[in-house]
């Protein structure tokens, strides 16, 4: 089936190729969506001088006024206006005809015939339903321009102000090829919208909410993580051991972590996981290995402050394009949005090693917590097919038992790493213990750890304690005098 490209990134992805040739695609959704940039932007990408994209207003805005809106966008071009787009109103001929639904349907069938176009696009459709005297008689000329349409290669596309139960019942909807459904909601920190493919005929197309945003450059969409099956690829398996950067660290796993694994890495705030994680970064930079730094707190420019002060420079990494520090601002707390960016640093070329810093801020601010053990088994298989060696790090409770924020889900990682504060003789100190590691020998005990200026060192095992998992204080062994 020949399909349309819409030239918006991802969209195409999500409708399974584009929008089929000679079909009808309603783009449904309340005021404030995108619907009409969507549709504009569309329209601009493919209209050509051979064969235009033909924007129809009925009597919800006129052309002027679509215009004034549309300079704010770089897809726009006055250039192409009339050579590769055309706005035509529509209301004069809906209000001075009898019969003023016929005639609006003659005319686009006249046109679709005579020039051959790309695109036709009726916005508002749903207006339309005031010049037909019943449903029926809507039912009977959408049919009838659907029918004419079907048998040429120019895409109908119908904007309208549906509500959701609309999406069920309405004649339009009945006779559509596609239903591309925008929503606005209010979700904190940031309200948010997203597009959902209700229905595409002959496609197989994504399913499940995809983030919308609208910006300068008009509609940006991100595919929803859990709809992706990248990671079922099959890819050549990375062999061996990564080391950690902190030799101790290594001894502990046994000479390294397993290439191509996630480690979840958990404490309490200011305990040492930013440091190992820099370190972690920064020895696969060393190794010459490409890395990706996904930050939530720390912006680039603190990163790279903290890494100089253990005598670390990441700048000449970032200048030329060996590390990434993608900082995830509040209004792009979003994990499609998140993921997406994942997504295009592995396919711009080969990475090596990532970190994220840090799951739990991630999952709390997105709100999203109901799907977050699927969203991050469809990331982490990704960067598993990848052969992507990601560190992850986590916030628990900073005293008494080591209570996970993100909700257990510890048994999606192959290794974790406990990092904790210990009470010991009347001092609080630092210390490590490997919890897992799957298929794979390390070291069970307990090890202190301290940040100097040369970053996250191990110092050895601590002997003769207990209290690990369940207490602030660890206790010594029993003596008679106890």
């Amino acid at each position: 089936m020949k399909r349309l490209n819409t030239g918006i990134p991802r969209l195409d992805s999500i409708l399974g190729g584009g929008l089929p040739f000679g079909s009808l695609i309603v783009i449904a959704g309340s005021p404030g969506t995108g619907k009409t940039i969507l549709a504009q932007q569309i329209c601009f990408t493919n209209g050509t001088q051979e064969r235009k994209a033909i924007y129809y207003s009925t009597i919800s805005e006129p052309p002027e006024k679509f215009l004034t809106h549309l300079e704010v966008f770089d897809f726009f071009d006055r250039r192409a206006l009339e050579v590769r787009v055309e706005f035509i109103n529509l209301g004069d001929l809906l209000l001075s005809n009898e019969d003023g639904l016929s005639a609006m349907m003659d005319e686009v069938v006249r046109k679709v015939v005579t020039e051959n176009p790309a695109i036709v696009v009726i916005d508002s459709a749903k207006a339309l339903r005031d010049f037909s005297g019943d449903g029926r008689s809507l039912r009977a000329a959408v049919y009838q321009l659907v029918t004419r349409v079907a048998h040429t290669d120019t895409t109908l596309i119908f904007v309208g102000e549906y509500t959701a139960d609309e999406l069920g019942s309405a004649p339009e909807f009945s006779l559509a090829d596609g239903i591309l459904e925008l929503v606005y909601e209010s979700h904190e920190p940031t309200d948010r919208r997203w597009l959902r493919v209700r229905k595409l005929r002959s496609s197989k197309h994504l399913t499940g909410k995809h983030p919308l945003q609208i910006g300068a450059g008009g509609i940006k969409l991100f595919v929803r993580a859990e709809t992706l099956d990248e990671h079922s690829k099959s890819r050549a398996e990375v062999e061996g051991r990564i080391s950690t950067g902190v030799p101790g660290l290594d001894e502990m796993t046994h000479g390294g972590l397993p290439a191509g694994g996630s480690t979840l890495v958990l404490g309490p705030s200011g305990c040492g996981k930013t440091a190992l994680a820099l370190r972690f970064i920064m020895q696969g930079l060393e190794n010459g290995e490409r890395g990706l730094y996904v930050t939530f707190q720390e912006t680039p420019t603190q990163l790279v402050r903290k890494a100089a002060s253990f005598g670390w420079d990441l700048k000449p990494a970032i200048a030329s394009g060996q590390l990434k520090i993608f900082h995830v601002e509040e209004v792009s707390l979003d994990l499609d949005y998140i993921a997406g960016i994942v997504r295009e640093e592995l396919e711009r070329a080969p990475l090596q090693r990532m970190v994220i810093d840090s799951l739990a801020e991630m999952v709390v601010a997105a709100r999203e917590s109901e799907r977050f053990s699927a969203y991050a088994r469809s990331l982490l298989g990704s960067l598993r097919a990848g052969g992507v060696s990601v560190l992850t790090t986590s916030e628990t409770s900073s005293l008494g038992p080591t209570t996970e924020l993100i909700g257990g889900l510890s048994f999606l990682y192959h290794n974790v790493v406990l990092l904790r504060y210990i009470e010991q003789d009347s001092e609080v100190g630092r210390a490590v213990a490997i919890v897992k590691m799957r298929d794979s020998n390390h070291e069970k005990g307990l090890w202190a750890f301290t940040i100097t200026e040369r970053g996250f060192e191990v110092l050895g095992k601590v002997e003769g304690v207990s209290g690990l998992l369940g207490w602030s204080a660890l206790r010594g062994p029993k003596t008679d005098e106890s």
